[in-house]
């Protein structure tokens, strides 16, 4: 016999929703931990199995208690007040949870801090409900490896269609808990799409912020040079909420140091729904042809999201050239940087952590090979043969090219040339110029296709441009209202 909430919960919760209600007297933190667990318990680990959540938080619903009381005696920090969050399986937690990033090497590491964002959305007030499934390694595993496949966890599926259907990765999970409303907002990680290629097959909002706007410390590394957080959610509004609590200056992160004195703490001023009027969006239209073939793709709804820009007032430039963009690019930057990375933070673990190298990692997979190597460890194994002294001429000479090319002859060029505020690419198609340069984007639904598979679109700027994208992003959204949630009854 299940638990009967109020007719207050319900698919789609907003935090304005939440704290509305909370202010009122009508729900608590408590409750809605309550609320959301069940949900889980119903949904994600059983009936239908999605299977996004890899770890609960057992002290979620004390902390939930702890802030109702809060709120009563001392009043409310801000808008993450009692609202539960999930972040992914590579971000560390100084609690009763474990850090893994999707391995069984690391299923019991439980680590000595917390990283720099996740002090921040502690002291914000939010609940962090648990760790969410991801693609092992942040896809730093196999090139066979399914996207939404952990060993430790298992396979994270779309809700919005049957198994099999393509679930994005490696924030899988995070993208998946937000989407089939198992909480009201998580935080995932990308390097190159792994925020938003799951945000546009699960139909929610994931922002990608310029490199070094969120603190890298304390999330298990891919590269030093694309690795960042970011935040998922269901409304343009909530995902701007978390996005000025995660960003901040962090010490013990150097890529964070540029951001003093322009740092934006609170990016809902930029939530205008009169956004598109004048705004001038260049539309990236020459992806490739195999691209365009894919399930992917949909020109109806493509042609649809650029005659809604327009009719909403924005100036829209199609077919704009970005020089660089079907260059071949090099790898040489995660190859030599995951290296690096990846030993570094794994040398560190305490002793009594089974590996504390890559080499070390390849070869206790080996050893429980029918759980950890469903699909092999090529990239890791191709990984542990480079150095790890980051002097290497093909990695230095990679790393000055991605900068140049994405940058000066890819996304700047193209908002120059064009006198553009944002570019827009269908699907996510943007994903490596973007990753490569550092700069941020944003994940958009924009309808379903026939056979039921979410669409969506990425819109990307330049450097510390998040406001500009999250105002042109609400102004679509408010327009159009595409999101819904899915039927996760099958």
């Amino acid at each position: 016999m299940g638990i009967n909430f109020n007719e207050f919960f319900r698919d789609e919760l907003t935090i304005n929703d939440i704290q509305k209600a909370m202010e009122n007297g009508e729900v608590s933190s408590k409750e809605l931990v309550m609320y959301y667990l069940s949900r889980i318990a119903k949904y994600d680990q059983d009936g239908p199995k999605i299977n996004s959540i890899l770890e609960i938080n057992p002290d979620a619903i004390f902390i939930a208690e702890a802030l109702d009381y809060e709120r009563v005696t001392k009043g409310v920090r801000g808008p993450l007040h009692g609202i539960p969050v999930f972040i992914k399986d590579n971000i560390e937690t100084n609690d009763s949870m474990h850090t893994s990033a999707g391995t069984i090497a690391l299923e019991n590491n439980i680590s000595g801090k917390d990283a720099f964002l996740v002090k921040k959305l502690r002291k914000a007030g939010a609940v962090i409900l648990g760790k969410t499934n991801m693609t092992e390694l942040a896809n730093g595993m196999s090139s066979e490896m399914q996207a939404g496949y952990s060993s430790r966890g298992g396979q994270v599926l779309n809700p919005y269609g049957d198994v099999g259907l393509f679930v994005g990765g490696s924030s899988s999970g995070s993208a998946v808990a937000v989407a089939a409303n198992f909480t009201v907002l998580s935080v995932g990680t990308e390097t190159d799409a792994s925020i938003l290629s799951p945000a546009i097959t699960n139909s929610v909002i994931g922002i990608k912020p310029t490199v070094g706007l969120v603190s890298r410390s304390g999330i298990i590394p891919f590269t030093y040079s694309q690795d960042t957080a970011g935040p998922f959610a269901r409304t343009v509004t909530d995902a701007a909420i978390l996005l000025g609590t995660l960003a901040g200056v962090d010490k013990l992160d150097p890529a964070t140091h540029k951001n003093k004195g322009r740092l934006q703490q609170d990016y809902t001023v930029y939530l205008d729904s009169m956004g598109l009027k004048d705004a001038k969006i260049g539309v990236f239209n020459k992806a490739s042809n195999d691209y365009y073939e894919s399930e992917e793709y949909d020109e109806e709804l493509f042609k649809n999201v650029i005659q809604t820009l327009k009719n909403e007032g924005a100036q829209v430039f199609e077919n704009i050239e970005i020089p660089s963009f079907h260059r071949e690019w090099s790898w040489g930057v995660s190859l030599y940087e995951l290296k690096h990375s990846l030993e570094n933070y794994l040398s560190k673990l305490p002793s009594n952590t089974p590996v504390h190298s890559i080499a070390e990692l390849i070869q206790f997979n080996k050893n429980i090979e029918a759980k950890a190597l469903k699909y092999g460890q090529n990239k890791l194994e191709l990984r542990e043969s480079f150095p790890n002294t980051l002097r290497n001429p093909e990695y230095l000479n990679a790393k000055l090219e991605d900068l140049y090319f994405s940058q000066e002859q890819g996304i700047d060029f193209a908002l120059k040339t064009y006198g553009l505020d944002v570019i827009l690419f269908p699907s996510y198609i943007g994903s490596t110029i973007c990753a490569k340069a550092g700069y941020p984007s944003i994940a958009i639904p924009a309808g379903y296709m026939k056979n039921g598979i979410p669409f969506g679109f990425t819109l990307a700027s330049t450097a510390f441009n998040e406001g500009v994208l999250i105002k042109v992003a609400y102004a679509f959204e408010q327009a159009t209202k595409h999101r819904r949630s899915p039927n996760i009854t099958y």
